[in-house]
């Protein structure tokens, strides 16, 4: 490991709450922002061009989630270690991000100090999960439903068309439709709707 200081990414669709952070990190002797991203495919392509020792991902970003970031950077950029900050996390995400090789998940009400001090855990190979995310993945017990069902589910919560789900997620309609079906199936929901509430109390989405 260089002995120089940490290289961050900071990928958060909010410009206002990612450019306070990273003016707050940046005050850090031994950290050093070396890319901002608005997307996850933005934070991709940036992971890519700046070679990061940790990434710290909003959960919620246009293009692509923070999970699956974290799962493109494990196979694309072995070397960054992930770290996923969010303002409503849910077992079924905690779940999802540490099947996808996630190092820290935490909540956005974390100081920046709290939040750089995490960096420092996950650059040295450590794990930072926020307790009472962690209790709570625990007493949901397993999700019947597939990360992109889980996802598409989460996407239909407020009631979105199939059109602007599939446009979200990059799929055809007629797969957002089947991946939907089988969730509602799973779940033993009369609709759409109903499988998110029911997945939504079990903390699964």
């Amino acid at each position: 490991m260089s002995s120089g200081p940490i290289r961050v990414l900071l990928a958060d669709d909010e410009h206002l709450i990612r450019g306070a952070l990273a003016a707050l990190l940046a005050l850090e002797d031994d950290l050093e922002i070396v890319a901002e991203a608005a997307s996850g495919p933005e934070a991709l392509a940036m992971a890519r061009a700046h070679r990061p020792d940790v990434a710290v991902l909003d959960l919620q970003m246009p293009g692509a989630d923070g999970v699956r970031v974290a799962a493109g950077l494990r196979d694309e950029v072995p070397g960054c270690r992930a770290l996923i900050v969010t303002g409503h996390g849910r077992p079924g995400h905690l779940k999802r991000a540490l099947s996808a090789g996630v190092r820290g998940f935490v909540p956005k009400t974390l100081s920046a100090e709290q939040l750089a001090q995490i960096i420092r855990t996950v650059h040295e190979g450590g794990r930072h999960v926020d307790p009472e995310l962690a209790a709570d993945a625990i007493s949901a017990g397993d999700s019947p439903l597939s990360a992109r069902e889980a996802e598409l589910l989460e996407l239909a919560a407020d009631g979105a068309p199939v059109a602007e789900i599939a446009r979200k997620a990059a799929l055809t309609q007629g797969t957002v439709r089947n991946y939907l079906s089988a969730a509602t199936a799973k779940l033993g929901a009369g609709n759409r709707h109903a499988a998110v509430r029911m997945a939504r109390e079990r903390g699964w989405i």
